[in-house]
């Protein structure tokens, strides 16, 4: 039992000596001042995929190597070896800057196409802010426009594509949000909001994906604030909705939508009919009738007027 322990013992001895004598010849090249050793010693653990050890390497290298013939390898190794660890947002700093300092070189076009992918690998989900992924479509065109012959410009128009689709969905469920969350009173105002909403996000898209349900969704939004305002304001009101309902019908006849559309335009037009019918009763006692226009003042003054952009 004894002898055994010993062997174990010994064992985790030798392995712990190996690793440390492993760690202390690292830490010997990291620290020497033979710079062409450290640059082959980088090369070497890049090659091998040891990438984090390689890029202590070549950072204490890219400084020293400034103004040399062989920076313009050891740079491109450095910012592909950002790239390897996921570090996208340094690394397309570093492709960027080998593009601009090196744009005869034959790693330029990658580089450059290097720099966008990594705003691409960057850009959050939908429901998060959006920034990065405006800054990866304009990468990536200009890309396209240095390189329009490249094979790599297919990939990028490809990345573009999946990009805008992203900014679509989140520019419909921000826009559907203030359907969702609807309210009556002060609050119908939601719906307002979304109609608004709706069409801005169809401005910024001509041909979104979405275009039918968005449409539809702004019937159903004037709908909802038509029918949650008083009545001295739901003629008009119901009357766009009507509007809307006709659009629908134009641009989307043979949509499966289409029985919805007109559902809504006809409760539109029977709303239309309940609230003459209740305030052709109400202006015959002009002490209702007053009251009803100070309710409603006192409902437009609690409604906020900042547009939705």
């Amino acid at each position: 039992m004894f002898k055994i322990k010993h062997v174990l013992l010994l064992s985790f001895t030798i392995i712990a000596l190996t690793i440390a004598g492993c760690k202390s010849q690292f830490e010997k090249i990291r620290l020497s001042n033979d710079v062409a050793k450290k640059y082959q010693e980088a090369m070497r653990l890049y090659n091998k995929k040891n990438y984090a050890k390689a890029l202590i390497l070549f950072e204490d290298l890219s400084q020293k190597y400034r103004g040399r013939a062989e920076a313009e390898e050891l740079n491109y190794h450095y910012a592909l070896t950002l790239y390897k660890l996921k570090d996208y947002t340094t690394a397309r700093y570093q492709f960027k800057s080998f593009a601009d300092t090196y744009p005869t070189s034959k790693y330029a076009e990658e580089c450059r196409y290097m720099s966008a992918y990594c705003y691409y690998l960057d850009s959050p989900a939908p429901s998060l802010d959006q920034e990065n992924t405006y800054k990866a479509i304009d990468a990536l065109q200009l890309f396209i426009n240095f390189y329009p012959k490249s094979e790599r410009a297919i990939d990028a128009a490809k990345y573009i594509g999946l990009l805008r689709a992203k900014l679509e969905d989140k520019a419909y469920t921000n826009a559907k949000l203030y359907y969702d969350l609807g309210g009556a009173g002060a609050n119908a105002v939601n719906y307002q909001s979304a109609v608004i909403a709706l069409k801005n996000a169809q401005i910024d898209f001509p041909d979104i994906k979405y275009a039918e349900e968005m449409d539809l969704l702004i019937i159903k939004s004037q709908y909802e604030y038509a029918r949650n305002s008083y009545e001295i304001r739901q003629e008009d009101r119901f009357n766009e909705a009507i509007g809307y309902a006709d659009e629908f019908i134009e641009a989307h006849p043979q949509s499966k939508l289409l029985p919805e559309a007109n559902a809504l335009k006809k409760a539109s037009q029977n709303g239309i009919d309940k609230a003459k019918s209740f305030l052709a009763e109400v202006e015959k006692n002009q002490t209702k009738y007053k009251a009803l226009l100070e309710k409603d003042a006192k409902r437009d003054s609690l409604i906020t007027k900042t547009p939705i952009k």
